[in-house]
């Protein structure tokens, strides 16, 4: 059988301790193996006719590709945006080690 592949997932909010408390909530279910938070990105897009420019936070989440789904779920469920930036990207390469443990902190 192959090994699973790894993806991370990039989680945009207004808030850098929503973002804690969402990835804190992944790795005790051992959905994620962890996550990075950004405190400070800029974000401009398009959104009901407007151009908008705020500030937010960003979380990478680094999991195996079958804990995408629940992660989108769950996401769709608790963040507080009606539509939450939420993308998974897979990871092409990874450190051997690294690629090991995250898939040892995940089921």
């Amino acid at each position: 059988m192959a090994e699973e592949s790894l993806v991370t997932i990039t989680i945009t909010a207004e808030s850098t301790d929503w973002l804690a408390e969402f990835t804190r909530r992944l790795v005790a279910d051992r959905l994620a193996a962890c996550g990075n938070i950004i405190p400070a990105v800029r974000s401009i897009y398009a959104w009901e006719d407007k151009i908008e420019d705020d500030a937010e936070a960003l979380v990478l989440i680094h999991t195996r590709a079958s804990s995408v789904d629940e992660i989108i779920r769950r996401a769709s469920v608790e963040h507080p945006y009606d539509t939450p930036q939420v993308l998974a990207v897979p990871i092409v390469e990874a450190h051997d080690g690294y690629r090991e443990w995250v898939l040892a902190q995940t089921d």
